[in-house]
């Protein structure tokens, strides 16, 4: 799937929504508790969800694959983890504010 900044994708296995912030250049797998995650509004894939990916999602964080190249930011949690071709996307942490000195 080619994804675009700005466009929601939800979970066929779980709760979770993720509106994307960062898009890498091609194509790339999306998934949540290992089953392909679908634009909103449209039908869901099938699928079982993998008890290995189950690691859950937090409702306002940001999500990012190591290179940083794809950033998501989660609008509703659920039970399942995020991935990106295999591989679980990270919680990104605060960015550190500018010293007010």
């Amino acid at each position: 799937m080619r994804l675009k900044v700005g466009q929601a994708l939800k979970s066929a296995v779980d709760g979770t929504a993720v509106i994307v912030t960062r898009a890498p250049a091609g194509d790339v797998v999306l998934t949540c508790g290992g089953v392909a995650m679908h634009p909103k509004g449209e039908e869901p894939p099938t699928g079982s969800p993998d008890d290995d990916q189950m690691g859950g999602t937090l409702l306002g964080k940001r999500y990012a694959d190591a290179e940083g190249r794809l950033e998501l930011l989660c609008t509703a949690g659920g039970s399942g983890t995020l991935a990106m071709d295999g591989d679980p996307l990270e919680v990104q942490g605060a960015k550190p504010l500018p010293a007010s000195d």
